[in-house]
């Protein structure tokens, strides 16, 4: 049976240790398949069989790196900021001359012994890496950065030692401390913006409350939350954290759910409504029993959703590891080629070296590993925090190239229950008599019409009723003020003996837009009013539509519904195409046929149990949140609130990423095939190399954390 194993991995630099781990990964038998991800420095291992975790760690570690269970895995250390500082300290009297001119310029003996350290005590950790990276087999920044700062220093020690008293040396110690200081300075700097990189989940963890009040034979006490179990009656306090999810058996408040579902307004919750754990109690004390616990919650399964989205690789980021699993070996060539050029063109041995040092020290593939999982990691925990769940970063890149969106009508643009849409009195009758006299006769049903009428009649005095009796498939008839009256079908007005009158050109309107109606009338046959019933569409469905639109996104209602009822839900949002009585085996056939052989790029929007075929057979799936677990499962991306604006926002996310991802790798092989040339060409100085290498890698990712800046749009 297939499974997954993740991993901590340590010593990771650049893309080229990615591909050399998940190589190594690859070949320990039973291994299907290995992600790595170096913005987190994880890998997630795919298995049949028994695979014992000590093979993957030991293959790891041959590689020249080191692997641990996830659970274990330490968090990635920044530069320490002492060494920075005693590194720049050391380096800046060697770049004295350089901003000040040649009367600064220091013995070369003091320079060799201020380079010293930075080159063999700061520098080690370059040479270490390096030495590992190789003895598994692989190259990569660190033996870059060792071999070019290696050979300016190395000649630099010769000039000092060969030359003759008097004799003006070429001194090249600035070079390589500034490099190694420069380097330590981006790693500096990346490893903090890459800690931002990972707020979206740090933030839903820290919902979690690691305490938590519960009854235990009446007694309220105190426990962790790990204790919890399902059944649990948990005391919530106002202004705590909801420690599980559960149903509220005792209190009326509200609920501030905004950073699991991301609607800004609190949640009226009374006996009877469900809660979620991480959601902030408001003024109320609530008495939950608890359904969901640990693992078991929805924010834990958010959580694990976040993350394995971060732990995944679109389809594009294998063109950066292909191009990273040569690059170290071309980059050495290339630098080869450029001293053999120097000094064959009688440039000299130093001029030679230090081009060929700055054709190492320029390219580097770190940003080309940052580049996609810095932009996946921001977009997926930006859309986490607005209740959007992405699932894996194939369903990222597939919405940003939407076209088509197809959705379900029944509880995902309309509210999923009827509502009374219309009344309309016989002549001589009031429409609150007409209301009261029905909501009396529907007071104690549990039918979703009767619920319906009740709900409209909330405002108005409804009589008692006596004599209450059902009539199987036509109604129901009783006694209210004095009168026997009947609501129900047609056919139980027939039965009456009752004409529509007036009210048959209403009938007619309602039922060419496909409603639901009942007659209200007297057991005596005279009509007394017509109530039309329609599944009404959410506040901000109309909205959406247009938003889609907007974004050159076409629509179509695809539904299961009568073609009167479907087609007046479309008109009434300004929906593009209906296909309607649509069965629910069929639903995945129109949504592969709306791809137009391929022209098209289809998502589908659904939350019912109906719709999962149709959401897998997608190229994007979208689920309502409010839905069935079953259509959560087989779409791509949940939408937390059973809001329709979440999905144009979602594609609208899914662009920003994908621009920002393509951007950072546009940059990161920018800097490489416009800096190698440069710096081979002897126009560019190993010290600028070295700077614009590490800008390279900074700025990729401070690229991809302007995405936090995104908003959804106001709906």
């Amino acid at each position: 049976m297939a499974q997954q194993i993740d991993l901590g991995i340590e010593g990771m630099t650049c893309a080229a240790c990615v591909s050399r781990v998940e190589k190594v990964l690859a070949r320990v038998p039973g291994v299907d398949a290995a992600e790595v991800n170096l913005a987190t420095n994880r890998a997630r291992v795919s298995v049949h069989g028994d695979v014992e975790l000590k093979a993957l760690t030991e293959a790891v570690s041959r590689a020249g790196y080191t692997a641990v269970p996830v659970a274990q895995a330490r968090p990635a250390r920044a530069e320490p900021v002492w060494h920075l500082v005693v590194s720049g300290a050391l380096t800046l009297p060697l770049v004295l001359p350089m901003l000040f001119g040649h009367a600064f310029m220091l013995p070369g003996w003091l320079q060799f012994l201020l380079a010293l350290p930075v080159q063999f005590g700061f520098g080690a950790r370059f040479y270490i890496a390096a030495w590992k990276g190789l003895r598994g087999g692989s190259g990569g920044m660190d033996l870059l950065v060792a071999i070019g700062t290696s050979a300016a220093f190395a000649l630099s020690v010769v000039e000092v030692v060969a030359a003759w008293p008097g004799e003006t040396m070429h001194l090249y110690f600035e070079a390589s401390a500034v490099v190694i200081t420069l380097v330590m300075l981006g790693r500096w700097l990346e490893h903090r913006a890459r800690r931002r990189t990972t707020a979206a989940i740090e933030a839903l963890t820290a919902l979690r409350p690691d305490r938590a009040h519960v009854l235990r034979e009446g007694v309220e006490v105190e426990v962790p939350t790990a204790e919890l179990r399902v059944g649990d009656i948990v005391v919530v306090r106002p202004g705590e954290r909801i420690a599980v999810d559960g149903i509220v058996q005792d209190g009326t408040g509200s609920v501030d759910e905004s950073l699991l579902t991301g609607e800004s307004l609190p949640a009226a919750k009374e006996p009877g409504a469900r809660v979620t754990g991480g959601a902030i109690n408001g003024e109320a004390r609530l008495l939950v029993e608890a359904t969901g616990v640990g693992a078991e919650t929805v924010l834990a399964r958010m959580v694990r959703l976040v993350e394995d989205a971060q732990a995944t690789k679109p389809p594009i980021q294998r063109l950066a590891d292909r191009v990273s699993e040569v690059f170290v070996p071309v980059v050495v060539g290339i630098a080869l080629l450029t001293f053999l050029g120097w000094w064959l063109a009688g440039a000299g041995v130093p001029a030679a070296i230090i081009n060929a040092v700055a054709v190492l020290v320029i390219a580097c593939p770190c940003a080309m590993g940052l580049a996609t999982p810095t932009a996946i990691m921001v977009g997926t925990g930006v859309a986490a925090r607005r209740g959007i769940l992405i699932r894996d970063a194939a369903a990222l890149e597939r919405a940003h190239a939407v076209t088509v969106v197809a959705f379900d009508k029944t509880g995902t643009l309309t509210e999923g229950h009827p509502r009374l849409v219309a009344l309309h009195p016989a002549p001589g009758v009031t429409e609150e008599e007409a209301l009261r006299l029905a909501a009396a006769l529907q007071a104690g049903s549990e039918h979703p019409l009767a619920r319906a009428v009740v709900e409209a009649a909330r405002e108005v005095v409804v009589p008692p009723v006596s004599g209450m009796r059902a009539l199987p498939g036509r109604g129901v008839e009783g006694m209210v003020e004095g009168r026997r009256l009947v609501l129900g079908s047609r056919r139980l007005l027939d039965e009456t003996g009752a004409e529509p009158g007036a009210l048959v050109e209403p009938d007619a309107v309602l039922a060419g837009e496909g409603r639901s109606v009942a007659w209200l009338a007297t057991a005596d046959g005279q009509v007394l009013a017509l109530l039309g019933f329609g599944d009404a569409v959410k506040p901000h469905a109309r909205a959406a539509i247009a938003r889609l639109k907007e974004m050159g996104v076409r629509t179509v209602l695809v539904s299961g519904d009568n073609a009167a009822a479907a087609r007046t839900a479309a008109a009434a949002l300004g929906i593009d195409d209906v296909q309607a009585e649509v069965l629910p085996a069929d639903k995945s056939a129109r949504v592969a046929a709306l791809r137009d052989g391929g022209r098209e790029v289809v998502a589908m929007v659904g939350d019912g149990v109906n719709d999962a075929p149709a959401l897998a057979a997608a190229d994007v799936g979208f689920a309502m949140g409010t839905g069935t677990d079953v259509a959560m499962q087989a779409a791509g991306v949940t939408l937390m609130r059973g809001e329709p604006m979440l999905v144009a926002d979602a594609i609208d996310l899914s662009r920003r990423t994908w621009a920002k991802l393509r951007q950072g790798l546009f940059w990161a092989f920018a800097y490489n095939v416009l800096g190698i040339p440069i710096a081979a060409a002897g126009f560019l100085d190993p010290m600028f190399a070295g700077a614009a290498m590490a800008l390279s890698s900074v700025s990729v990712v401070l690229n991809a954390l302007s995405l936090r800046r995104w908003r959804p749009a106001v709906s």
